[in-house]
């Protein structure tokens, strides 16, 4: 039953919470102990939330997981979770996320909305996407964005830092790069087994997601070397060598492209992460080398 449990809360999935610590570290407060742990607390609470999310996704989607190759071992498409069971574990995790929320020291002046607000905002925008919205081709991709920009609007409220403007756009940039090498991957399947993995994967063709994956990755990286040698975040860090990390960023589109592309293995971006050495490496080496621009050079 634990293992059911675990499977249906997804924890893993939770890696992609850590967008929440991003206003800290281009915030150039990381060091800041009160702050970082706000940013926990803010982590866990948008954790618990997001797998609140994913109990009514499966409960939702029971019929069409029963139908699929490997959506069919989930807990409540196998039988192992009952529907009530999964609907007790999403009020369960949403409350623990919103009293969390408010758990947070009151003398943080918010930047954003304050958090609890947050969670139910999003909450409320995953529930409309599970119902319906993830049906439409394009907007799906832009409430999963839109999603990731809720978690860095809680990282600024749990810690009163202003979000930077760049820092919204790269963070939208990202996440719609990523979302589109994922439809690929979904447009790959169904040209194999003739089943659509989604409602929408018909309004995704290669010619499509593969010129929009380029946009995306192109405009997101050319943003980022704005965002590296614009006078305001020179001034912020009071550091010019920023731009050198623009590197690591290049290598981190061309391996997602490399195993978008080549691999065909662009299904799940956390999976990517947590299982391609490759890509942890590039990521361990941009955020080792911002820190020790920021902090030691």
């Amino acid at each position: 039953m634990i293992k059911s449990v675990l499977q249906i809360l997804r924890p893993y999935q939770w890696v992609k919470n850590f967008f929440v610590f991003m206003p800290l570290f281009f915030g150039h407060q990381l060091m800041n102990v009160p702050l970082l742990i706000n940013t926990i607390a803010a982590f866990f609470a948008f954790s618990f939330v997001a797998s609140s999310i994913y109990c009514f996704n499966d409960i939702i989607d029971v019929e069409d997981d029963r139908r699929h190759v490997e959506k069919c071992h989930r807990p409540i498409a196998s039988g192992k979770i009952s529907v009530a069971m999964g609907y007790a574990l999403m009020f369960v995790m949403l409350a623990l996320s919103i009293a969390l929320s408010f758990a947070l020291p009151n003398d943080v002046v918010s930047t954003t909305l304050p958090l609890p607000y947050i969670i139910i905002i999003y909450w409320l925008m995953e529930m409309a996407y599970c119902i319906r919205l993830k049906r439409i081709a394009i907007i799906d991709l832009c409430i999963l964005s839109m999603g990731f920009l809720l978690r860095i609007a809680a990282g600024g409220a749990a810690t009163g830092i202003l979000l930077s403007h760049w820092l919204i756009m790269m963070t939208f940039l990202l996440t719609l790069f990523l979302g589109f090498a994922k439809r690929r991957d979904d447009v790959l399947k169904f040209q194999k087994t003739k089943i659509p993995p989604r409602h929408n994967t018909k309004r995704y063709n290669l010619t499509f997601v593969n010129d929009a994956t380029t946009v995306t990755g192109s405009v997101m990286l050319v943003c980022y070397i704005m965002y590296t040698v614009s006078p305001e975040t020179i001034a912020n860090f009071d550091n010019r060598h920023i731009y050198l990390t623009t590197i690591f960023v290049l290598l981190g589109v061309l391996r997602y492209m490399q195993l978008a592309v080549v691999d065909e293995k662009s299904g799940d971006p956390t999976k990517v992460l947590l299982r391609d050495p490759f890509t942890q490496v590039i990521v361990l080496c941009w955020a080792v080398a911002f820190l020790f621009i920021i902090y030691i050079l």
